[in-house]
C-alpha cells in the first residue's frame, strides 16, 4: 500500500509558478510510476503529467507541455511538479497518483494510489 500526500498549493497571479511536493510511503517508490492529475469545478479529472520509475520517460498533457515540469527524487521517495507561466485555467485540484507498472499517460483508472489532491488557483 502506497501512501501520497501533496503539498505546495496556493493562489497566484497569472503568469506566475508553484511548485507542488508529493511525499510517498509504504512502498518501494523506485518501481512506482507517478503522475499528477487535477480537477476543476464541475470536469472530471484530467491527465497533466507522468514520469517512469527511472526517471527517464515522461508525458505530458498539451495544455502544459513547456510550462510544466515533472521530476522525482528516488531517495527522498517525492514528486514534484514545477508549474511555470500559469495560467487561469490551470486553476484545480491537483492529485498526485502512482500506477504499479509501466508509465503511461492518460485514463485515472491506470492508476493504483491518490492523494488527497491539493488546491492551485490562478487569479488574473
Amino acid at each position: 500500500q502506497v501512501q501520497l500526500v501533496e503539498s505546495g498549493g496556493g493562489m497566484v497571479q497569472a503568469g506566475g509558478s508553484l511548485r507542488l511536493s508529493c511525499a510517498a510511503s509504504g512502498g518501494t517508490f523506485s518501481s512506482i510510476a507517478m503522475g499528477w492529475f487535477r480537477q476543476a469545478p464541475g470536469k472530471e479529472r484530467e491527465f497533466v503529467t507522468s514520469i517512469s520509475w527511472s526517471g527517464s520517460t515522461t508525458y505530458y498533457a498539451d495544455s502544459v507541455k513547456g510550462r510544466f515540469t515533472i521530476s522525482r527524487d528516488n531517495v527522498k521517495n517525492m514528486v514534484y511538479l514545477q508549474m511555470n507561466t500559469l495560467k487561469l485555467e490551470d486553476t484545480a485540484v491537483y492529485y498526485c497518483a502512482a500506477r504499479k507498472g509501466v508509465v503511461t499517460s492518460g485514463s485515472p483508472t491506470l492508476y493504483d494510489y491518490w492523494g488527497q489532491g491539493t488546491q492551485v488557483t490562478v487569479s488574473s
